[in-house]
């Protein structure tokens, strides 16, 4: 292509701002006018493609991390579409219900979050039954009730936007049109390029500005902390093992005459010494002492590239580096990655993947149409665990024991007002609470009462104490179910 063409039936869609931006990669670094590359001398790459964020995704595992546990996090539970707060399930419930655990869509929703995050962004691909041959993907999806065969998450890399919609009075303007979707060729063990027009896709983006089309990588703003923590870690593991054992100094006697045959001799048993199990060396006319070792705590510099790591992804360090549970985590840990894992749901999951393609089965008749509206019921986050309402349970009964028993607290703090403040019983809870002790214990519990202390009575047995058995004189009543 001569430069300067531009491509056929392919919109330019950045603006003139954007262009301005990506020609920043040239200044990265940049100090005293150019006369010091930062860059250059620290190695960073200026500019980075979808194989380098993939790269370091595969093989660097806090870059795994920073993509895996934001993702993870936000789709655990079931995933529920609700159409009604009735007990019985719309039509539509049970359609999303059925679709859902046939296609296993959380998990397919899952992975193409991933691969957005990988690249600028990413592609569901709906296998629908109105495609006869493979040519049938570049046309659009045929009018009238469809069904969902299959769904196919894509990352950047595999499916390339090839044509950009040009026409300036159709509402997807500057929107792709076609894309090329590298697909495996399960007759032939290889993979193709098939050409898929844009109404059998669903379009995901992250953390874009101006384009709606491409996001932002989510290694990207990290990525030369990546390169550096990779320089410390794999430096230490260098260091430790040459420092380790950094060898030996030879002194030779001023007058020992060394011949060719003792060097070599010498040199046989270094090489035993060091890759093989030999464990001694033995040595004519030479002292040999051991080099001093050289080992240095890495930590400090390795929690220095993390802390950065963390206030720019906002991951909390521990969860991050997978110390988050039992003791280890903070309160305050915990509660702002709930926030954040909540918010990356309101903000990211529903509105750009869900919902886009929710809406897309609805459009499509895979779905009924709701009545109204539906919403998108996700497992809660802040609900205690069962362990914690326990000790919340523990604490209520503790404060109940320490007021019931104390003659002047009802005078400072009135019944009510304690449920309310200390307790944090709702008004509907008091009120209950009043009309069950109004009532008090019926004469049938009264009765059943008095028969289990009958019966663990415990009989005289001439030494103090006695035994606790059951009290032969009075007979005891059956308790009817």
């Amino acid at each position: 292509m001569e430069r300067g063409k531009k491509p056929a039936n392919k919109l330019q869609t950045l603006s003139g701002s954007v262009v301005a931006r990506a020609n920043l990669a040239a200044y990265l670094g940049l100090q005293y006018g150019g006369d010091r590359d930062i860059y250059k001398a620290l190695g960073y790459n200026l500019t980075l493609r979808y194989n380098d964020f993939l790269a370091r995704y595969v093989r660097q595992d806090i870059a795994k991390a920073i993509i895996d546990r934001p993702v993870k996090a936000t789709w655990q539970g079931e995933l529920e579409l609700i159409e009604s707060e009735d007990a019985n399930k719309t039509e539509f419930e049970k359609a999303w219900y059925d679709l859902n655990l046939r296609l296993k869509l959380r998990s397919l929703l899952s992975r193409v979050d991933r691969l957005t995050g990988i690249g600028r962004y990413g592609v569901l691909l709906m296998g629908l039954d109105d495609v006869r041959s493979i040519e049938d993907y570049e046309k659009p999806v045929t009018t009238g009730a469809r069904k969902l065969l299959y769904v196919k998450p894509f990352g950047e890399d595999s499916a390339l936007v090839n044509i950009f919609e040009d026409n300036p009075n159709d509402a997807r303007y500057g929107m792709p049109k076609i894309y090329n979707i590298q697909v495996a060729d399960v007759s032939s063990g290889s993979s193709k390029v098939v050409r898929v027009h844009h109404s059998r896709t669903v379009h995901v983006v992250d953390d874009n500005l101006e384009s709606e089309v491409y996001g932002t990588p989510r290694l990207e703003a990290v990525f030369n902390r990546l390169m550096d923590l990779e320089k410390i870690v794999g430096g230490d593991a260098e260091m430790f093992w040459r420092g380790a054992r950094p060898g030996f100094q030879g002194k030779v006697d001023k007058d020992y005459q060394m011949t060719p045959e003792t060097k070599e001799g010498l040199k046989d048993q270094f090489q035993e010494y060091d890759n093989n199990l030999l464990r001694f060396l033995v040595t004519e006319g030479v002292d040999l002492e051991a080099l001093a070792q050289q080992i240095a705590d890495p930590i400090n510099h390795v929690e220095a590239q993390l802390q950065m790591i963390s206030a720019v992804t906002g991951i909390p360090k521990r969860i991050l580096t997978g110390s988050e549970r039992g003791e280890l985590a903070s309160t305050q840990d915990a509660g702002e990655w709930k926030t954040y894992v909540q918010s990356r749901r309101e903000d990211h999951a529903e509105p750009k993947i869900i919902r886009p393609f929710v809406d897309r089965l609805i459009e499509l008749k895979i779905l009924p149409q709701p009545e109204e509206y539906y919403r998108v019921d996700w497992l809660d986050l802040f609900s205690i665990s069962e362990k914690e309402r326990v000790e919340i349970g523990k604490g209520r009964a503790n404060a109940i024991r320490e007021y019931t028993t104390n003659p002047m607290a009802e005078a400072l703090v009135p019944a009510d007002l304690f449920l309310e403040l200390c307790l944090g019983m709702t008004q509907g809870q008091i009120d209950l609470a009043k009309e069950m002790r109004a009532e008090g214990i019926t004469e049938e519990s009264k009765s059943l009462m008095e028969d289990i202390m009958d019966i663990t009575t415990p009989e005289p047995t001439g030494a103090a104490g006695g035994a606790m058995v059951a009290n032969p004189k009075k007979p005891v009543k059956k308790v009817e179910e």
